[in-house]
């Protein structure tokens, strides 16, 4: 399974968000100079997430984004799957002889599981922590 720019960016965009968590809306504008990322990219991705009620807008001079609840309610398989899809390693796996189904389906659990068990909160939480080098691998 590749994860695209889409989901990459997306989870950067909700990382920032759940660091920011408590303390207001914040622009994306900000987030695209904080990681050198392009702001009207992340706008186009920070639409599906609001549409899926991840994140929620506000309005105003003083606008921009916010996690619609706490950044440990939130999982990583949550982000990638409204950017990327279904979480499959490959395509038809039905259709796989029985070896080839087991081991898709093996590694298709095993990626679900790092997902959904990595909440936003952990991966702002890993940035801020120098003491511990977290890899997370997919």
């Amino acid at each position: 399974m590749k994860i695209s720019t889409k989901g990459r960016y997306g989870l950067t965009i909700m990382i920032d968000l759940g660091k920011n968590y408590g303390e207001g809306p914040l622009p994306l504008r900000k987030i695209a100079a904080q990681n050198d990322l392009s702001e009207a990219y992340l706008e186009q991705l920070v639409g599906p997430l609001r549409n899926s009620g991840l994140v929620k807008s506000v309005r105003g001079a003083y606008g921009g984004y916010m996690l619609t609840r706490h950044p440990k309610e939130i999982s990583a398989g949550d982000v990638i799957r409204v950017l990327e899809g279904p979480i499959q390693p490959v395509e038809g796996i039905e259709d796989e002889k029985q070896p080839q189904r087991e081991l898709w389906v093996r590694i298709r659990d095993a990626v679900k599981n790092v997902l959904d068990t990595t909440t936003i909160e952990d991966l702002a939480n890993a940035e801020n922590d120098e003491t511990e080098n977290y890899m997370y691998y997919i």
